[in-house]
């Protein structure tokens, strides 16, 4: 049989194999194959907190009887200061929370926090008829703050905050209430760098006004 002249001769391997005549391996993968940078991503998702804020039942009725479903809504947050939230709905409860958790995880936010234990400011939130107000807190006052409010705090790593829920105490309002206000939350730092000005002079304005405001009290 005529040998083609694109074909590689005896002896030759085609250019596609390596020296054990083996396909190259494409991308950063170990010897079983598995994918090398995935390793920190599993390590990060390793080191966050989930919390079940609530859970709630529906039935459908059908010809048959009833047809019941779960829906579930979780907090997730590496208590450094990012958190998200996520709601996930399926026949059984487990398969419900596994797509709250993804949810939430997909949507995580980062949160500056003063001192690493509380807000830098005051903050309000409101979504439909919900309404949160988050306030700062001195050291050892702890999270005082309802049920939704306080898995959110929980989770994020928040020590100090006083929260306050105006209005509804539906616990899907709650969550979105309290992640529009802490959305609003910005550091000193931040401010001094769209202002153009150093960290000090925003910082010691605080201190000055809070002072102010103390011996006004007195």
């Amino acid at each position: 049989m005529a040998r083609t002249p694109n074909s590689p001769r005896g002896g030759e391997r085609s250019p596609r194999n390596n020296e054990r005549g083996e396909r190259p391996e494409r991308g950063n993968r170990d010897r079983r194959g598995n994918n090398q940078e995935a390793a920190p991503r599993d390590r990060e998702e390793s080191d966050l907190v989930d919390k079940l804020v609530h859970i709630n039942r529906v039935a459908k009725v059908v010809k048959g009887g009833r047809r019941f479903a779960f829906a579930a809504l979780v907090v997730v947050g590496d208590s450094k200061g990012r958190v998200g939230y996520g709601s996930g709905k399926a026949r059984e409860v487990p398969e419900a929370i596994r797509k709250a958790t993804d949810q939430a995880k997909r949507n995580m936010i980062r949160v500056a926090l003063r001192e690493g234990r509380t807000l830098h400011h005051d903050a309000r939130g409101h979504f439909g008829a919900g309404r949160v107000v988050l306030r700062s807190a001195p050291a050892g006052t702890g999270i005082i703050a309802g049920g939704p409010m306080r898995a959110v705090f929980e989770t994020m790593g928040v020590q100090d905050v006083v929260a306050k829920c105006i209005g509804t105490s539906n616990p899907h309002n709650m969550i979105k209430a309290t992640f529009e206000a802490l959305t609003n939350v910005v550091s000193p730092r931040a401010v001094a760098a769209k202002r153009g000005k150093k960290v000090g002079d925003i910082v010691g304005r605080r201190d000055v006004g809070a002072a102010a405001v103390a011996g006004a009290k007195e």
